[in-house]
């Protein structure tokens, strides 16, 4: 109560310094020019003393007066920034990591902050370990103005099931866009959630009939990165994604290493990695178990290295499916190598629909473990998913494919090989090397299946591909 006394005092007085300053500055006018009035001026002069140690009084009064009761708004607090080593903590950004409350909002700022980080060669943004972050439907976009570090040593879940997405935002969970030299790295946990995604009517069921029941079926992918470049993803566990897991669309220059994705058998369409459009593909020393392809290989890619893949439960390393819709499809230079695939339903395959257009060639598949797969060698230039696609003349042409050193056992429900041609256009130069299939119970061989297929064994066969024609279509 007193300083606020002191306060009005002070200010009741500060108007009277200035009539003082006024008064002091006219005494000294008069001072200088009236020499004659000697009397006058001595009096003013101590007039004028006493007036302007009243006047130095006033003032600091009043300034005391204020800095003691009015203090400044206090500075906000700064976003966490590491100058050693440049790392943005999603929990400095307001993120909660309890596997309950929307964490999006902080992760977007974070991710905005280390984007547009200027003066320093790479950023990173953390999700630290013990925490578990939730973050609904979003995108990270780019190009950003350093090399980016996504460090996921936490655990990130999705929401749960479609009633808890957006109803525009279902084809991605988390979206890359646009951004070059974008590493994405951990020990961490990427949980798709996707039970109730798979539980929908709409989705295949493995029964006796196969049917399923119509009604909206988009389903996110987990990751997808989109035009982007100098991309590398290692060390992350994956899991349970509604549909793909990790998918790159237009991309180049892509790295995957020592990831592990697991999903239910029976989950439906949860391929491990998918790659569309996108070309130099490196893809190694990783895990998949799966409900459909650990990798598959869309329209529109060249230049990809599979190898070191343990794969299964699974539908297997697949090109394709291409030329759907009629579409034209073109994939070249594709290997896969130094890989096992066990307790599933394709092996290394090739399928593309009737009606399509295009080329697959220069394709290796070397060095392969089959452990109880139904159909390890397959092509099918027939595929359909309904059991009801019309014929077409029209295919993607299939050329130059290599099987060497491929051994193991097969399921005897399927042939070990299976070369489903088009009638309109052959497959041609299609080799065999060192290739080693035998049943994985009993001793009865089942014998492989060519239809339309040009190509040679060029050392002894087991079982022996008799089936394969050797002179070149047209000849």
């Amino acid at each position: 109560m007193k300083s606020i006394t002191t306060f009005k005092f002070y200010s009741f007085c500060i108007p009277f310094t200035n009539v003082c300053i006024h008064i002091l500055y006219i005494h000294m006018y008069i001072s200088h020019h009236s020499s004659s009035h000697n009397t006058l001026t001595k009096k003013m002069s101590f007039a004028s003393k006493l007036l302007y140690a009243f006047f130095l009084i006033l003032l600091s009064s009043s300034r005391v007066t204020h800095n003691i009761n009015i203090s400044p708004s206090p500075a906000p607090n700064p976003a966490y920034y590491d100058d050693n080593n440049n790392v943005f903590d999603v929990t400095s950004f307001g993120a909660i990591g309890d596997c309950r409350t929307d964490d999006t909002s902080a992760f977007k700022m974070a991710w905005d902050t280390a984007c547009m980080t200027i003066g320093v060669d790479s950023a990173v943004l953390l999700v630290p370990y013990t925490f578990c972050f939730l973050v609904k439907p979003t995108s990270f976009n780019g190009p950003c103005r350093t090399r980016l570090t996504l460090q996921i040593d936490g655990i990130i879940v999705s929401p749960d099931g479609p009633k808890s997405w957006p109803w525009n935002f279902k084809r991605q969970w988390l979206m890359f866009y646009r951004v070059n030299g974008l590493s994405i790295q951990g020990s961490g946990l990427v949980n798709g959630r996707g039970q109730k995604w798979w539980d929908l009517p709409c989705k295949p069921h493995k029964g006796v009939n196969g049917t399923t029941q119509p009604g909206p079926c988009d389903s996110p992918v987990a990751i997808r990165i989109f035009q982007s470049s100098k991309v590398k993803i290692k060390g992350l566990a994956f899991k349970n994604s509604a549909q793909f897991h990790v998918r790159f669309d237009n991309c180049d220059d892509v790295v995957v290493d020592s990831v592990t994705i697991n999903a239910p058998a029976s989950s439906p369409n949860t391929d491990g990695i998918h790659i569309e459009n996108t070309h130099n593909v490196q893809i190694r020393n990783s895990v998949i178990s799966n409900g459909d392809d650990c990798v598959s290989i869309g329209a529109g890619c060249f230049n990809v290295d599979i190898k070191n893949i343990t794969c299964g439960p699974s539908h297997g390393i697949s090109i394709g499916s291409l030329g759907v819709h009629n579409s034209s499809a073109w994939v070249s230079n594709i290997t896969v190598t130094n890989s096992t695939i066990w307790n599933s339903d394709n092996g290394v395959r090739i399928k593309t629909w009737q009606g399509g257009s295009g080329l697959v060639s220069r394709i290796v598949f070397r060095n392969i473990l089959m452990v109880n797969v139904r159909n390890p060698i397959m092509i099918d230039q027939y595929y359909c998913q309904t059991k009801n696609c019309a014929n077409q003349t029209s295919a993607v042409i299939i050329s130059d494919v290599l099987y060497a050193n491929i051994k193991g056992s097969y399921d005897l429900r399927s042939p070990p090989m299976h070369f489903g041609c088009s009638d309109s256009f052959p497959c041609t130069n299609l080799r065999l090397e060192d290739v080693d299939l035998f049943p994985y119970k009993g001793q009865l061989f089942e014998n492989p299946f060519c239809w339309n297929a040009y190509g040679s064994m060029q050392t002894v066969t087991v079982p022996p591909v008799n089936c394969l024609l050797e002179a070149l279509p047209g000849c």
